[in-house]
């Protein structure tokens, strides 16, 4: 099968599906993963290379194991598409940001904190409806470039073995790559990786947001805006997808007690539930166009 047809078949099964209710493999994934942690950065005293070897621990051999089971004749296309279904995150994140916006239009604000609480890292139990606002539509951005574009395009560059691998990596880099005292040097090389294995898909990311929204504002925040994030990759995600909704994201949020001032993204209005929605439409558009291409591609090289 083209891989066109395998990134479709795995789409379809995320959105038939969803999230796997029971067992879900990044779940168990997870158990281990805090294993390894314990073992290799007790009490936080990890050093960088204890968590290279960590990281080669959880990842490789997970990675080999979906490389020889993905060459097994007959069923090989099968344990394909199953692995993009199990690393995509489309369906589950559209059932996160809904409700946040539904609380938000019913007026509903505490709800509206406890279902964005869900989404980011933030402390949401003092934010406006705006603030509120604003963080979801943050989070339906930055997670449409993590969970559902990159693992679309390592699927595409490298099949089950390049998803699992993007994947794994990324539940690693959520879990490990803190900058505090427990995790600023055992999860260096975990939160390093993921940033080299996003660097290639949030450009593309940007450029799909701006492509489908406002693209000349969309392209001016990226140019102007993406460079004074923190962050190489959901800078220019970010960045490029406020200026397409043309709304306003940024400013000041409080992490773990600590208040951080972030630069503005994007220029338009204040953030709402309706940006909300237009941002899970961007990424479900974004997602069509990808597919597109891909069936373009496979018609076209064929």
């Amino acid at each position: 099968m083209s891989v066109a047809l395998l990134s479709i078949a795995g789409v379809a099964l995320d959105a038939l599906l969803g999230e796997p209710k029971r067992s879900h493999p990044l779940v168990a994934f997870g158990r281990f993963a805090e294993r390894i942690e314990k073992r290799f950065n007790a009490a936080g005293r990890g050093w960088r290379s204890h968590g290279v070897t960590a990281w080669f621990i959880a990842v490789v051999p997970i990675t080999l194991v979906a490389t020889a089971l993905s060459w097994l004749p007959y069923i090989g296309w099968l344990v394909e598409v199953l692995a993009l279904y199990c690393a995509l995150g489309l369906r589950s994140l559209g059932e996160h940001v809904e409700p946040v916006a539904q609380a938000l239009r019913a007026n509903e604000l505490d709800k509206a904190r406890q279902r964005v609480g869900y989404l980011v890292s933030r402390q949401t139990d003092e934010l406006d409806a705006t603030e509120v606002a604003r963080a979801a539509t943050e989070s339906v951005l930055e997670n449409g470039s993590d969970a559902v574009f990159a693992a679309i395009f390592w699927f595409v560059v490298a099949g089950a073995p390049g998803v699992v691998l993007y994947r794994l990596s990324n539940t690693l880099d959520a879990m490990w790559g803190y900058r505090n005292a427990r995790f600023e040097r055992f999860g260096w090389a975990a939160a390093k990786i993921d940033d080299v294995l996003n660097y290639i898909p949030a450009r593309l990311v940007a450029l799909t947001y701006a492509l489908l929204g406002k693209t000349r504002l969309a392209m001016h925040c990226w140019k102007t805006q993406a460079p004074l994030w923190d962050s190489p990759n959901a800078g220019p995600v970010m960045a490029a997808g406020a200026g397409a909704l043309g709304v306003e994201l940024g400013g000041a949020a409080i992490y773990h007690g600590e208040l951080h001032q972030r630069p503005q993204l994007g220029r338009g209005l204040a953030a709402s539930p309706d940006s909300i929605e237009r941002g899970w439409q961007l990424v479900q558009r974004g997602v069509w166009l990808w597919l597109l291409i891909l069936c373009l591609g496979t018609e076209f090289y064929a």
